[in-house]
């Protein structure tokens, strides 16, 4: 599918909170990674997508590799710097495709993870808009999914699952939160690709609400809700916490 060309630039209300201490980047430069490699043979790869105000640095600092790797022993894990500005430059998933999951697949990786936090969990899901089924298993963290509008279309319908969101369009900035719960609403759909799809959020941040709809698509064992706001006292936990039912499935 077309890469979200200029997303943002004409979705700014919506990200003024995302954008108020997000994290910059040069976007002229490849996306910025550090590779921690698992402490036994690795079997599968983590790439971590940041969410505002985070970076590779931050992640670093909040033991994000360690928190996986405690669980996950044989995962290379990949802290990635996919900050805001490359979502505005609107190639933040064929960026990603091509920078990260290709190179990872060309050295003989044969499972990848999307592990993405808040604004890392939109993009997990927008590069599996572009790139269905390109990583073998999508980990999500209090994902921002948008703004109220499409969201109260699909509670108007009763449900995900009888929500109409009209024909495909390219992904735009006056497309992409439609795409967006259209591909949530394709895993609805989809009863061995849910599977592979987890999700946990806290209960007392914004996005629950957002969050709640999201589950609507997903196995019951594979959401949780969690004690919490939206930060890392809530994501190490929530990590670990869906890190081990992964695991084992």
């Amino acid at each position: 599918m077309l890469p979200t060309m200029k997303m943002w630039a004409c979705a700014s209300i919506l990200f003024a909170l995302l954008a108020a201490c997000a994290a910059g980047g040069d976007v002229s430069e490849p996306i910025p990674t550090t590779l921690v490699s698992a402490p036994q043979p690795a079997k599968r790869l983590v790439v971590v997508l940041p969410g505002r105000g985070e970076d590779v640095a931050r992640l670093e600092n909040k033991g994000m590799a360690a928190t996986i790797q405690a669980t996950w022993p044989d995962a290379d894990v990949l802290l990635t710097g996919l900050t805001l500005p490359f979502y505005r430059q609107g190639l933040a998933a064929s960026r990603l495709q091509s920078e990260i999951i290709e190179p990872a697949r060309a050295r003989g990786v044969g499972e990848i993870w999307l592990l993405g936090i808040s604004l890392g969990g939109m993009g997990a899901i927008l590069h599996e808009h572009e790139y269905p089924g390109e990583v073998e298993g999508i980990l999500l963290l209090s994902p921002f999914l948008g703004g109220r509008r499409i969201q109260d279309e699909i509670r108007s319908a009763g449900s995900l699952a009888n929500w109409e969101p009209g024909p495909v369009q390219p992904l735009g900035p006056d497309t992409f939160e439609r795409e967006l719960w259209r591909t949530i609403q394709q895993w609805n759909n989809d009863p061995m690709r849910k599977k592979t799809v987890w999700l946990a959020y806290g209960e007392d941040e914004a996005f629950r609400e957002s969050n709640e709809l999201l589950g609507q698509a997903l196995p019951p064992d594979n959401v949780r809700m969690l004690p919490g706001d939206h930060d890392w006292k809530l994501w190490t936990p929530a990590t670990a916490a869906l890190l081990q039912p992964a695991r084992n499935k």
